[in-house]
């Protein structure tokens, strides 16, 4: 090399540097690309994304193509320095010493971080453009390529990281993907990313959890006078209305008031028209997951079921629209929806009925409340207590202390939250 000049060296130098540039940042940016992204795009025929999936589809000969770039060329950027070192100083005792540090220095700025942190921080981008080059790179390399492998793959078997056969990075799990629909940011809408949030956890709802406790469900009691029948049917904003006899736990039907309409319009409603128009009630175990009622409801053409416990005893009623706003949230239309969004006031504390939901509370206020036991703030107090408390009482669950406001008929009717603000209570 010493026949060469000076200043070719160091543009020979240069280049060297800037080509181990390049294979660091392809390395980087590859395998931290968006691989759901780019097999979007692939399908949507951008050429750059194939060839970039292609190139992640067989990530041995990939790393392969790029080390061994970047590693001939740091090999070689190394022995031309040390030529220009010993032109440039002599053949002083320290001359190659300072060009170790010197192409040390060099590879570490300009050809390992720099270009590590621009693939890092444009992934997506620079693959869909390294693909153009690596590809064909790989095909000139690909017999080296292919004789290094034969020492890696019996070294991988070895050290038993051979992967698995169809196992991929790209695939994410359930939490995965809740993170990335968190992390979307402007690209999904706040309402939009709460629907698929809501859908994540559907998995883990059962319909105990959204269900119209039975002391509010709605019904008839076939057993009273006409008058009353009739009284509480013209007044009920239901469509469909449970029906009992002589007993509340004892369901005998489900009546469509709509199949009601001639009878209300000739005022001929007897017990034995009702009869005649209800449909067997259609029971459903407490434990049932959201998800699998909703598919039942669709096989079996139906919108409403009663919920029953382990012992067959009525717990409560479910509805499709109870599920569908599990999913997109409360319906303001609802006539039985009886007040506003729970938000905390200027003093850090919101009055809440007793036979509020813990989800609801948590999803609103922000909460933690355990939702493992009982379902609703009374039950979480009452079993915190172990008792039925009077009003006054402050109890603390979950870190949020509370105020019994109201009790009434052996339940707490009201309770006033307070927020806790850096480990003190609102004041």
């Amino acid at each position: 090399m010493d026949e060469i000049p000076l200043s070719a060296q160091f543009l020979a130098l240069a280049i060297l540097l800037v080509c181990s540039a390049f294979f660091s940042m392809a390395e980087t940016a590859m395998m931290a690309s968006n691989r759901i992204r780019l097999r979007h795009m692939a399908q949507e025929g951008h050429r750059g994304a194939r060839l970039a999936v292609a190139l992640l589809g067989k990530t041995d000969q990939l790393l392969g193509v790029i080390l061994l770039g970047n590693t001939l060329l740091n090999s070689i950027a190394a022995m031309l320095t040390g030529s220009i070192a010993l032109q440039v100083f002599g053949h002083e005792k320290w001359a190659l010493e300072a060009g170790a540090l010197f192409v040390t220095f060099c590879l570490l700025v300009f050809s390992e971080i720099t270009p590590k942190v621009a693939g890092a921080t444009y992934p997506d981008w620079l693959a869909l453009r390294i693909g153009y080059i690596l590809t064909p790179l790989l095909r000139v390399a690909y017999p080296v390529v292919w004789l290094v492998n034969l020492f890696v793959q019996p070294l991988l078997r070895l050290l038993h990281l051979q992967p698995k056969p169809g196992q991929e990075s790209s695939h994410l799990s359930p939490d995965e993907l809740r993170a990335v629909v968190l992390e979307s940011g402007h690209f999904i809408p706040q309402q939009h990313r709460s629907i698929l949030l809501n859908l994540f956890e559907l998995e883990h709802v059962t319909v105990a959890d959204i269900m119209t406790p039975r002391g509010e469900i709605e019904a008839i009691d076939i057993a009273a006078p006409i008058a009353e029948i009739t009284a509480q049917l013209a007044t009920s904003y239901h469509t469909r209305v449970v029906v009992v006899e002589n007993d509340p736990a004892n369901v005998i039907g489900v009546l469509h008031l709509r199949r009601l309409l001639s009878e209300a319009l000739t005022g001929e409603i007897d017990p034995a028209s009702l009869r005649e128009r209800m449909s067997e009630p259609y029971f459903i175990p407490a434990a049932t997951p959201v998800y699998t009622q909703m598919q039942f409801f669709r096989e079996n053409r139906q919108r409403l079921g009663l919920v029953v416990d382990e012992y067959g005893e009525l717990q409560g009623l479910v509805t499709l629209e109870d599920i569908v706003e599990e999913l997109v949230g409360k319906f303001t239309t609802r006539q039985t929806d009886t007040g506003n969004r729970l938000v905390w006031d200027a003093a850090g504390t919101v009055l809440v009925d007793g036979a509020t939901g813990l989800r609801d509370l948590n999803r609103q206020l922000g909460l933690s409340l355990p939702v493992d036991g009982p379902r609703t703030l009374n039950g979480l107090i009452v079993e915190h207590l172990q008792d039925i408390p009077e009003a006054g009482v402050w109890v603390r669950v979950a870190d949020v202390p509370m105020e019994i406001v109201q009790t009434q008929d052996r339940k707490v009717k009201m309770v006033r939250l307070h927020r806790l603000v850096g480990g003190q209570r609102g004041a």
